[in-house]
């Protein structure tokens, strides 16, 4: 049986980048709850099938600059360092993001807006807008000796902080995550958009193609899955490549949007249906909300990942895995490596990392939790759901 590691919600970090809004009342959560246990009972769990996947968010987590909680400054997210420092956990891929600079070149960054301070005054400039050269001039350089510029994060609620972690490293480029990252770690490569902006489909074409360009010639045997939020750019990025499996990034309904493929775990699968992807990544909360959309997904032969801060609570991963979900990107790498460590298997460092796309075909983990140990995770539900 496995063993569960306890953490109370209220330990889970406070982070600066947890959507608005997203209150579930008590007794919705409860039913939910009851949904998800009818699944298990229905052997619906085992459909998902494949062993259970772990994926370091950002790399070793993301940078919550706003949390109390020092392990979410331990390492600047996104670079070199983060991802190795991931590698040395069960870990199967690191997720990261990915944008392409105004001279074609794609850099690992989340933020849609680079910050910094001149002569007193903050200044600001688009990501997509500079050239390579200005972007690695920001933050910490490889170049001994050599000084970049402050590097200044602006936070969800509009305030702006230095963005100073414990263990720093440089700004990076996705050419350079393939030439120096372990090379038995998966990436997870999302591909940025500005929810903001519009884009044609000529300009999806010239960003993707020039990410694709960078894979084809540095990816040798790593495997690789895309992710996007923007629905036009993950049906193109299936469009122009057939090599690695591409999934839909959701917020399962958390949060709403003018473009109704973002709105429900639902319209996520048909959009999957549609363009051929493989799989659908959505928030934590989405599935704890609507377990009911788990088995649908399923048949639909569509892989299910996980993301969210619900994600750093064992229990809630636990109970992800009992519901069939395939994977969970995670923020604290090496707690909940540890605290999963009866369901996920250290890949040896000449092993080639399974492909997230290829589960359904192996046999089933899930664990055999009784009775008792089920109502005891569904107790815990409501609290995090909320």
């Amino acid at each position: 049986m496995a063993l569960l590691k306890a953490a109370r919600a209220a330990d889970v970090p406070t982070l600066d980048v947890v959507a608005p809004g997203l209150v579930v009342e008590a007794g919705t959560a409860t039913a939910s709850a009851s949904a998800a246990v009818a699944m298990v009972k229905s052997g619906a769990a085992a459909e998902g099938g494949g062993r259970f996947s772990v994926i370091g968010h950002r790399g070793k987590g993301m940078n919550a600059l706003a949390s109390a909680d020092p392990r979410m400054q331990e390492v600047r997210e996104n670079t070199v360092r983060s991802f190795n420092d991931a590698a040395r956990f069960p870990v199967d891929y690191v997720e990261f993001d990915v944008q392409v600079t105004k001279d074609g070149c794609p850099i690992i960054f989340h933020d849609n807006f680079i910050f910094t301070q001149q002569d007193g005054k903050i200044s600001q400039k688009r990501v997509t807008d500079i050239n390579l050269e200005d972007f690695l001039q920001y933050g910490p350089q490889n170049e001994q000796g050599k000084v970049g510029k402050p590097l200044l994060r602006r936070l969800k609620d509009g305030r702006m902080v230095n963005w100073n972690v414990q263990s720093e490293d440089a700004l990076c480029t996705l050419q350079e995550a393939f030439e120096k990252v372990s090379p038995r770690l998966g990436f997870n490569v999302e591909l940025k958009f500005d929810d903001s902006l519009e884009y044609q489909e000529e300009e999806l074409t010239r960003i993707l193609q020039a990410i694709l360009k960078v894979i084809s010639e540095h990816a040798k045997d790593r495997p690789i899955l895309f992710s996007s939020f923007q629905p036009d750019a993950a049906q193109l990025m299936r469009k122009l490549q057939g090599t690695y499996p591409v999934y839909f990034l959701t917020n399962g309904g958390t949060e709403l949007y003018t473009d109704v493929r973002r709105n429900s775990l639902e319209e996520a699968v048909k959009l999957c249906l549609a363009s051929g992807m493989q799989g659908i990544v959505s928030e934590a909360r989405g599935i704890f909300r609507h377990p009911g959309a788990v088995p649908k997904i399923k048949e639909a032969n569509l892989s299910l990942l996980t993301y969210g801060t619900l994600n750093n609570v064992p229990e809630a991963v636990y109970m992800q895995h009992l519901m069939g979900v395939n994977g969970v990107i995670v923020d604290l790498v090496p707690e909940i490596t540890d605290a999963v460590s009866e369901l996920i298997a250290l890949p040896e460092p000449d092993v080639e990392v399974d492909n997230l796309s290829n589960q359904a075909a192996r046999g089933d983990t899930t664990p055999n939790f009784s009775q008792r140990e089920i109502s005891f995770l569904l107790k815990l539900i409501p609290e995090l759901v909320q």
